[in-house]
């Protein structure tokens, strides 16, 4: 016989003979919000007190198991029974609970399975701890059961990466105890919890489990390795090394001290700045997406086959993008060799990721036929969006763009890959503005996770839809923005720069300049990035004017890492060492142009260098030129290395004090000039003592 008991709105205890099935139904997915936790201490109360019932089946209805805790309840006073309360509560139950896993169990839903006693779930489930994407790590005891039931090493590796696993891999780890039925997960469920009462199978508690951690125990160098082997992933977060304190504590102490090591732990993190950071940008990921005056329902164009100008470093990159999205794309050339060699490098990227195991190489071919190479426009008349990646001069774009305008036919998307230049301009070539827009893509194109979607005066809404729903499904995060000279990303690229080369000859040395900002989180400073990209890009020997640094090491051939030498000299394996060339080529100019050089702290070079991005950040929002300030940290985390953990420079800004910043912009202004005036904007939000989120 079976009946039910609704335990609250969201959760409900039904009976199925002997076997009780606690049931959540909190949409979309699940969270373990107040409410959730406290249906299930009730149910589980409830079960425990009812003779006839002798095991408990935990079950989600909808589309997942619990995919985490309730990340609106951060920051607010905490509402008990709190998410450790609750688990203990059902690890101490005198009857078996079985999770039932579908979807996706993770951070605090696999909290909450590992304090069942026996976890069954389909094959499509997966599990995982993503709580150091978030600046945090398990705090329900995750880390503490996790090693007790897959050792110490693998547990290490899933809380220090955040990746799911698959319901397969848990099974074999010993996550999971059986795979089940995918068409009747709940039906499975009770059947399995019937055999565990059939067989009177004990109350297997995680927390009693030694097996798995009793022979790592007193070998600090399991842990010791691992941090070196992740040193270079690691550097920077805070979050990976308070994962790897937790595990080796679930391995060298009791459980109840290492709960509580855990729960210290847990407290720093989320109430420290970079789980704040991190918090924000998964938040400003999501919020990317919702553009004001472009609702959800807005029609969007089919895009079914892509045509791409330009068979170069972008061109190839991006047309990787769409093969890989399973798009025709047809890639046009001015000459064959061009194109030969186009296609080749994208078939030698392709079979390096095969080499890799990335893929098969079954894929390679797929991808590659795919492809199409043409040296003609007019082979692009059937393409529903072209894309042209050609040099950055305005001139040629604008040629093109008046041909393509009489070859695409009617209501083909017309998008430029440029960096910096006026779309508009561009647009104005056509006789069809309104299907004109930018997608700024960022090098190399087939990694970068980067879509700067650039909408024109003209641009017509359902274009700018199509465009972003196309940079989501070709693996994108697609941020819009308005027409200035170099969007978003790279405006904010030249106060940086300009200020990185003012230093050098006021008394810097670039890698005093590189190790500032190296310090500070980047992959590379602006000097090493520099010699990386290579020091002649947009120079050439016929206009050189020897009145910058960099203009003399160009003319001296010291074009950057490919000659062996730039701002730095290299061996041959292209390891940087400062340069006493470099140093005097520095010093000379500076005495030429009569600068007294004088000692630079490392505080000076930090905030010249980005204080002047949060300043031009301002004024971007002022002109509306991001539609937030959020919009600006991801085009900077996903385009330009800016450190997760700091949140983005606008975030950064709040995090230090607006005040802060125009204090320090006014001092350097009275000191260097109208560069350093702080906008409008920056100066009203720091008198009204207000953030950039309260705009």
């Amino acid at each position: 016989m079976s009946s039910a008991t609704r335990i609250n709105s969201v959760v409900e205890l039904r009976r199925e003979v002997e076997i009780a099935v606690l049931a959540v139904n909190s949409p979309p997915v699940n969270a373990l919000s107040a409410q959730v936790r406290e249906g299930i201490v009730e149910g589980i109360r409830q079960a425990g007190a009812d003779a006839g019932i002798k095991a408990v089946v935990l079950h989600c209805e909808g589309r997942t198991f619990f995919a985490g805790a309730d990340i609106s309840e951060f920051g607010k006073p905490p509402k008990h029974p709190m998410l450790p309360e609750v688990v203990d509560f059902i690890e101490a139950s005198a009857k078996p609970v079985v999770a039932a896993l579908h979807g996706t169990a993770l951070g605090g839903g696999l909290e909450t399975a590992l304090a069942c006693h026996y976890r069954v779930a389909v094959s499509s489930a997966k599990v995982g701890f993503p709580e150091v994407k978030l600046g945090l790590l398990p705090g329900a005891g995750g880390t503490q059961r996790l090693p007790r039931l897959v050792g110490p090493e693998k547990a290490l590796e899933m809380v220090t990466s955040g990746s799911p696993i698959s319901a397969k891999a848990a099974k074999e780890m010993g996550i999971v105890d059986e795979l089940v039925d995918e068409k009747d997960l709940l039906a499975s469920a009770i059947a399995f919890a019937r055999q565990v009462v059939a067989e009177n199978r004990p109350l297997k508690k995680v927390r009693d489990l030694e097996d798995k951690i009793a022979p790592a125990r007193g070998k600090p160098e399991i842990f010791e390795h691992f941090r070196k082997a992740n040193a270079r992933k690691f550097r920077g977060f805070e979050a990976p090394e308070y994962n790897i304190r937790c595990i080796e504590a679930a391995v060298n102490q009791p459980f109840d001290e290492g709960i509580r090591l855990e729960r210290q732990l847990f407290q720093e993190l989320v109430s420290g700045e970079q789980s704040a950071a991190q918090r924000h940008v998964f938040f400003a990921e999501r919020q990317v997406w919702k553009i004001p005056d472009i609702s959800d329902d807005t029609p969007t164009l089919p895009v079914k086959k892509v045509g791409i100008i330009g068979a170069g470093t972008m061109g190839g990159g991006i047309s990787m993008n769409f093969a890989n999205a399973g798009l025709p794309v047809t890639i046009v050339e001015a000459k064959p060799e061009a194109l030969e060699r186009g296609l080749g490098v994208i078939r030698r990227n392709y079979e390096s990721t095969a080499k890799k195991g990335r893929m098969s190489m079954e894929d390679v071919e797929r991808r590659m036929g795919l492809l199409t190479g043409s040296l003609k426009l007019e082979d692009l008349a059937d393409c529903d969006l072209i894309i042209e990646a050609v040099f950055e001069n305005m001139a040629i774009k604008k040629e093109i763009f008046s041909k393509l305008d009489a070859i695409a036919k009617p209501g083909a998307i017309l998008a430029t890959n440029t960096s910096y230049l006026n779309v508009n301009e561009i647009a104005a070539m056509t006789k069809r503005p309104e299907s004109v827009l930018g997608m700024h893509f960022f090098s190399p194109a087939n990694i970068m996770r980067l879509l700067e979607v650039v909408r024109g005066d003209k641009t017509d809404k359902r274009v700018i839809a199509t465009a972003m729903q196309l940079g989501r499904q070709i693996g994108k995060i697609a941020v819009l923005v308005g027409v200035c000279h170099g969007f978003v990303g790279n405006r904010m690229l030249e106060p940086r720069q300009r200020e990185a080369n003012r230093l050098i000859l006021e008394g810097a040395m670039p890698w005093d300049v590189d190790r500032v900002l190296y310090e500070f989180g980047f992959p590379m400073g602006p000097f090493a990035m520099a010699d990386l990209a290579g020091l002649d890009i947009g120079w050439s020997r016929e206009t050189s004017k020897g009145e910058t640094v960099r203009e003399i090491l160009c003319e001296q051939d010291r074009r950057g890492q490919k000659t062996g030498a730039g701002f730095y000299d290299y061996d041959e394996n292209r390891t940087a060492k400062p340069s006493k060339l470099v140093e005097q080529i520095i010093l000379d100019l500076s005495a030429k142009k009569g600068i007294a050089r004088r000692t630079i702290s490392d505080q000076e070079i930090l905030e010249r260098c980005i204080y002047t991005m949060v300043n031009e950040g301002a004024k971007i929002l002022e002109e509306g030129i991001a539609i937030r300030a959020s919009d600006i940290d991801i085009v900077w985390i996903n385009g330009y290395g800016w450190p997760v953990y700091r949140g983005g420079p606008m975030f950064y800004g709040e995090q230090v004090g607006l005040g802060h910043v125009v204090e320090r912009l006014r001092d350097y202004e009275a000191r260097f000039g109208a560069d350093f005036k702080p906008s409008a904007l920056l100066e009203r939000l720091a008198a009204e003592g207000r953030g950039f989120r309260d705009l």
